[in-house]
């Protein structure tokens, strides 16, 4: 990932590992955990001028100055081939590992709770439901839901809303091995972190997969 805001360029790698466990002929527990590094770059000639009264990162102020962070993201899911529900830590060690230049007070750890349902309602129509919720320190709580229906387990089409932020169209292609997506966000006329349209694009390719010729009533995405 790589992002700009204001005078902070970001940029993160994160390499993630889940295995899961068998509860049942039907449920399955998931456990995963991820190893996250970033790099942040001050340009202290952007600066605001309420940035630079900052007694943190005023003292960069005219310079450039680097920092490296490393962290911890742990998270469960207990999954069903018709629903799931997780819970999942980012940040776990609040950003204490770190390196070059402390401009940044560490990294606030961040709460997410995620929950779907899918289900087959005729050979030609299916349906797929999906919530989440975040909570970070020092911002408001996030939570959104999104609907999606599924024609012949070929063509999506949806819709969904992150309430006081933003609502949004979405649309996409399922072939054997590779999904093509596409999401159209709006913010909301209350929001006061979004101020402009946003385009999605997504592509998934499926390195291998077990069952190459799946039933009708099994559906392949979430």
């Amino acid at each position: 990932m790589h992002d700009t805001y204001g005078a902070f360029k970001e940029t993160a790698f994160l390499a993630a590992y889940a295995s899961r466990v068998r509860l049942s002929a039907s449920h399955q527990l998931r456990l995963g955990a991820g190893l996250n590094y970033q790099t942040i770059r001050l340009d202290g000639n952007a600066l605001t001028s309420e940035q630079a009264r900052d007694p943190l990162i005023g003292q960069y102020l005219g310079g450039f100055s680097d920092m490296q962070i490393f962290d911890f993201n742990l998270g469960l899911a207990l999954t069903h081939k018709s629903y799931y529900f997780s819970y999942a830590m980012h940040n776990v060690n609040k950003g204490r590992i770190s390196g070059g230049e402390d401009f940044m007070d560490g990294k606030p750890v961040v709460y997410l709770i995620q929950g779907g349902f899918r289900e087959t309602l005729s050979p030609q129509i299916s349906l797929i439901i999906n919530g989440f919720y975040r909570s970070q320190e020092g911002l408001p709580d996030n939570i959104e839901f999104n609907v999606k229906t599924l024609l012949m387990n070929k063509l999506w089409i949806g819709g969904g809303l992150r309430f006081d932020y933003a609502s949004n169209l979405q649309f996409g292609v399922l072939f054997d091995k590779i999904r093509l997506g596409y999401i159209y966000e709006f913010p909301s006329t209350r929001s006061y972190l979004l101020f402009g349209q946003t385009h999605e694009f997504a592509l998934v390719y499926h390195l291998s997969r077990k069952d190459s010729n799946p039933s009708a009533n099994d559906l392949n995405m979430w």
